[in-house]
């Protein structure tokens, strides 16, 4: 049978809605500020919406899902000039009940506008959600108003990449009454800078029955973040730049962890850089200046403090380097940390090795360049400093995602090295600054996402 030109036409056009109306069929959809809220509306598993450049007014997110195999896309441009603006109704992004759903490459401005969060998600189950390299400005309205929050129960979401500027509240996971729980997130190279509040929270957690989520043990990693706060008062309270709080008690949630490891926290004049209660693992990270508070705080808040791994950590400046106000009730250890502070490790744990602790005015003589300066302070050991006998990690520092990897995502080898870095001479890594964490380790890419998550 032969076909005429106008014929095979006729059939290609056929055959092409016949794919688009094939499940799974992935499409590639075009969208500007005229027609992209009917494009939304119409997102099928496996397609990508793509935003031309242009200001977009809000973008309600409602039952927008994908599935495991076949993730929705909504980007913009890489450069950012996709932009959606805020208006006084409502949050800049909004998701309701939505799935397996990657959000990048978007500029979220909520104008300054109080209470207008940028990405909010809230009136249902949001799960799988990856929010990837985007910019969040114009939330500085209040001490209230967030760059990324959660109000409903949220799990598997991936937070990478994204730069949040002068917010009220950087990041905040969770209902302030401990409802809504936050379960197996991965928060990864984003930068949070001068914010009133927190750069980032994790709310405690009440018991909760949700037979969908992951069962776990389940894991909650925040890794090779920048955490920085200004100097400016904080209307609502003072604020840790980094806090988390505890797990359930019992039942679904009661064996999970947090892992923060290769973060870098700088500055709090009047609190702590890091808050912890419940189930957490502190490693490789750096933390700078906290003149009114402390570097780590360990203690119970709406909660026991009830695990407390610390290893591995440099600290510079401040007035104390590591406090447990609480006792951890299951097990704690404190071990190969390098610490420059008034006062090195005190309050209530009796499990300490294998630290190195010193003065301030003695920092020059383990590490390169000790300084409170962006830009050039440089904590990567002198030759022959900072180094002892093999740390002998116990067997569950060995259960925590790269255990084995300094603050650069470099090998600790033998495991020798006191604080983050694990070399000698010339730091090889990202230079401590005002910016995204540079690419990690010989590999020039960050840690792999620990398994069990849904990310792209």
């Amino acid at each position: 049978m032969s076909f005429s030109g106008r014929s095979r036409t006729l059939v290609g056009a056929l055959l092409a809605v016949a794919l688009l109306s094939t499940p799974g069929f992935a499409a590639v959809i075009q969208a500007d500020p005229s027609d992209y809220k009917s494009k939304i509306d119409d997102l099928q598993p496996g397609d990508t919406l793509q935003l031309a450049p242009g200001t977009y007014v809000r973008m309600t997110l409602r039952n927008v899902n994908g599935t495991a195999q076949n993730r929705i896309v909504i980007e913009g441009p890489a450069d950012g000039s996709a932009i959606i603006e805020g208006e006084s109704c409502c949050n800049t992004v909004q998701f309701y009940s939505c799935s397996f759903l990657t959000v990048r490459n978007l500029t979220v401005d909520s104008l300054g506008i109080s209470g207008i969060d940028g990405f909010n998600a809230k009136g249902g189950i949001s799960h799988d959600i990856t929010l990837e390299n985007n910019l969040v400005r114009g939330v500085g309205g209040g001490q209230q108003t967030v760059g990324i929050s959660t109000k409903d129960a949220a799990w598997n979401w991936v937070i990478r990449g994204n730069t949040i500027l002068e917010a009220g509240t950087g990041i905040y996971l969770g209902n302030s009454d401990g409802t809504d729980p936050f379960i197996n997130g991965l928060i990864e190279n984003n930068l949070i800078v001068d914010t009133i509040g927190y750069n980032m929270q994790i709310k405690h957690q009440n018991a909760y029955d949700l037979p969908q989520a992951p069962q776990g043990p389940n894991r909650t990693i925040i890794r090779n973040n920048t955490f920085i706060k200004d100097d400016r008062p904080s209307s609502n309270g003072n604020r840790p730049n980094l806090l988390v709080g505890p797990f359930p008690q019992s039942g679904q949630g009661s064996s999970d962890m947090y892992e923060v490891y290769g973060n870098f926290f700088y500055n709090n004049p009047r609190e702590s850089l890091f808050q912890a209660s419940g189930r957490v693992a502190i490693h490789d990270n750096v933390f700078v200046d906290a003149p009114g508070g402390t570097a780590i705080y360990l203690t119970d808040h709406n909660g026991p403090l009830d695990i407390a791994y610390v290893y591995n950590n440099t600290i510079y400046g401040g007035g104390r380097g590591i406090r447990f106000n609480n006792a951890a009730r299951e097990d704690h250890e404190v071990v190969g940390n390098l610490i420059f502070s008034p006062t090195g490790i005190s309050g209530n744990y009796s499990n300490s090795r294998d630290n190195l602790i010193d003065d301030v005015e003695n920092a020059g003589l383990y590490v390169q360049n000790p300084s409170l300066v962006l830009g050039q302070m440089d904590f990567y050991p002198r030759n022959g400093q900072g180094q002892g006998t093999d740390l002998a990690y116990p067997a569950s520092f060995r259960q925590h995602a790269d255990y084995n990897l300094d603050f650069n995502g470099n090998s600790k080898g033998g495991f020798r090295f006191r604080g983050a870095y694990a070399g000698e001479g010339q730091n090889p890594g990202w230079q401590l600054d005002r910016g995204i964490k540079g690419s990690s380790g010989g590999s020039g890419e960050p840690p792999a996402p620990p398994t069990g998550l849904s990310a792209e």
